[in-house]
């Protein structure tokens, strides 16, 4: 029967019971699965690791004979071998068919690890794997999960966060776990280990103004203040915050304010609304009034046209792009419908239907070009 746990479970469960013969690592947050083949690699073979006794393959790369030799081959003055084969979706058919064996019958000395960020589950590999491997979730983190993340990698580098400072490293870097562990290990660097990290310091050392962050966007927009928009998008560019970053990061900003305006409308305190919106509980819902359902639905539709356009090489710069869109919004912001703007070349499929889920195809298209 198939066992599914995350990274922290994994831990857990290695501590107490120590390492299986069968994991399949998979995900899409890349971070997720590089530790969980850390741990694995920890567990098996110790600290100093074993050269004679690991080996690492990658499915475009290797032959199926070449990994089924290695899954077989004895430890040498060892208990146990750890086998790894990353990107395990480029495995040919081919390649597959020898590993069928090791993976329905694994190799009691061998800890054989396979990683992918998503497999094609119609093979009959993969159903073969999924039913007999202990399943590692990598999946990216939802929007509820990264601040006990944030939090416990802060405590890994021993610092403290004040809130206003966690909550802006969720906004500069999103849902991007090594851009957040990078921030976090420059501040344990950089700020003094006798005083909290407050959102100045982040500002400072990211080289970002205060006032230019994606909710200060978010505001402009809200109150229609076209100049400040465009300044704060051009402040960012300046600093080297990369186009997509800013558009998934804006969607993300947007995603959360209809979040709140869900939790207040469904009886929610707004003392929790201001904390998730860094603003006074007084001012909460005059801000969230600007931002209609419509007013949403519209913006993630120009959000989503406009990653394919970034994406899709039609012919205008990042920068223009993103500050149309910005212009879109502020127009919307003064009670007049948002229209998004035709693109030359629609890509295919591409539905003028969708919602606000569609962020999360933003979301995790950004990951890929980090």
């Amino acid at each position: 029967m198939t066992s599914t746990v995350n990274h922290v479970q994994l831990e857990s469960s290695l501590k107490q019971q120590g390492p299986g013969r069968l994991y399949l690592v998979v995900g899409e947050e890349d971070l997720l699965r590089d530790f969980v083949v850390s741990a694995l690699t920890q567990a098996v073979l110790g600290g100093e690791g074993d050269a004679f006794n690991s080996e690492q393959f990658y499915g475009d790369e290797a032959s199926g004979v070449d990994i089924q030799n290695s899954i077989l081959a004895v430890p040498v003055f060892a208990v146990r071998r750890l086998v790894v084969v990353k990107a395990a979706e480029k495995l040919t058919a081919r390649d597959s068919e020898p590993l069928l064996q090791c993976v329905n019958n694994p190799v009691e000395s061998t800890t054989v690890v396979f990683v992918s960020a998503k497999l094609d589950g119609r093979l009959k590999f993969s159903q073969a794997l999924s039913r007999s491997a202990i399943v590692v979730d990598c999946s990216p983190l939802r929007d509820a999960q990264l601040p006990a993340w944030i939090n416990r990698e802060a405590e890994r580098v021993s610092l403290r966060l004040e809130e206003a400072a966690a909550q802006l490293l969720q906004e500069v870097c999103g849902t991007s776990l090594y851009s957040l562990r990078r921030e976090l290990e420059k501040l344990a660097s950089y700020v003094p280990s006798d005083r909290a990290v407050t959102a100045a310091d982040v500002y400072q050392l990211r080289g970002m103004e205060p006032g230019a962050s994606v909710f200060d966007l978010a505001l402009a927009i809200a109150d229609g203040r076209r100049g400040q928009a465009l300044s704060i998008l051009a402040r960012n560019l300046e600093a080297g915050e990369a186009p997509l970053r800013i558009l998934g990061s804006l969607a993300w900003q947007y995603r959360r304010i209809w979040k709140v305006k869900e939790s207040l409308a469904q009886g929610g305190r707004e003392g929790e609304a201001a904390r998730s919106l860094r603003m006074d509980p007084w001012k909460v819902r005059a801000f969230l009034s600007r931002f209609s359902e419509p007013r949403l639905e519209q913006a993630m539709r120009l959000f989503l046209e406009a990653d394919g356009r970034i994406k899709g090489g039609s012919g205008s710069r990042p920068k223009m792009i993103l500050e149309r869109v910005l212009l879109t919004l502020c127009e919307g912001s003064s009670g007049k419908p948002i229209e998004t703007q035709p693109s030359p070349q629609p890509p295919a499929k591409r539905s003028a239907t969708r919602s606000v889920s569609n962020v999360r195809t933003i979301k995790s298209r950004n990951r890929t070009t980090r």
